[in-house]
């Protein structure tokens, strides 16, 4: 048998690393941390090998985040606990994607503690 048009996945780990880093656009200039890595992972998780995963895990952590803020806020009111989680939530939203550019530079798999599984 004949294999026609069979489209092999390519290793790209720059785009992995630069993926996880286009979440940091939120802290630069206030929008686009969630809806341009989408558009990557959307894109690409077919013809880029691990991009699925890649994708799916920070999918995840934006998702988390913004739980994790919507619960901070009405906190706030409980003797101020709200505003250590939206401290330690943007200090996570800032670490997490930098740590995880570099691991997808080296090859290695996502990890994103703290987040729920969505998808």
């Amino acid at each position: 048998m004949e294999v026609i048009n069979e489209k092999v996945a390519r290793t790209d780990n720059t785009l992995l690393a630069i993926t996880h880093l286009t979440q940091l656009l939120s802290y630069a200039i206030g929008f686009g941390g969630f809806i341009t890595p989408l558009i990557i992972w959307l894109s690409t998780r077919n013809s880029v090998e691990g991009m699925d995963e890649h994708g799916k895990a920070i999918i995840n952590l934006q998702l988390s985040l913004f739980l994790y803020i919507i619960i901070s806020i009405p906190a706030i009111l409980l003797l101020g606990l709200g505003i250590l989680g939206l401290i330690t939530t943007g200090i996570l939203g800032f670490i997490l994607p930098i740590v995880n550019a570099v691991r997808a530079s080296n090859g290695e798999s996502p990890s994103y503690f703290l987040t729920i599984k969505f998808l």
